[in-house]
């Protein structure tokens, strides 16, 4: 083991759920402003999922106020307090892009059948 993975080790999370494109996620994010530190919960869609190891990120998707807000979390990043699973979707593919072009109802995503 290099010295790299041997440091990269120490930081990663093991307290994540199992994540897969179409999962409707709460993400508890920390947030700063200005001398304070709140926690700010974003529920959406994850509409892909990136990378590897420590580097591995998750983009959700949510329609806040009528319009598309994407965020990009780094899931083993310390400003993320925890991840939840609300439901788990049922998607044919890794990256869904294609939610950007709908909207109400047909945006919604069926539930998996089977839990994995």
């Amino acid at each position: 083991m290099s010295v790299l993975d041997e440091i990269v080790s120490d930081q990663l999370r093991t307290d994540l759920p199992e994540l897969a494109s179409g999962d409707t996620v709460k993400v508890s994010a920390k947030v700063v402003e200005g001398n304070r530190e709140r926690i700010q919960v974003f529920e959406g869609i994850v509409m892909r999922l990136r990378g590897g190891g420590i580097t591995r990120s998750i983009t959700v998707r949510r329609i806040a106020s009528g319009v598309g807000v994407e965020r990009t979390f780094k899931i083993h990043s310390p400003r993320i307090e925890k991840i939840e699973v609300v439901r788990h979707g049922q998607v044919r593919r890794a990256q869904l892009y294609f939610l950007r072009d709908r909207v109400g109802k047909a945006a919604t995503l069926r539930e998996r059948r089977t839990a994995r």
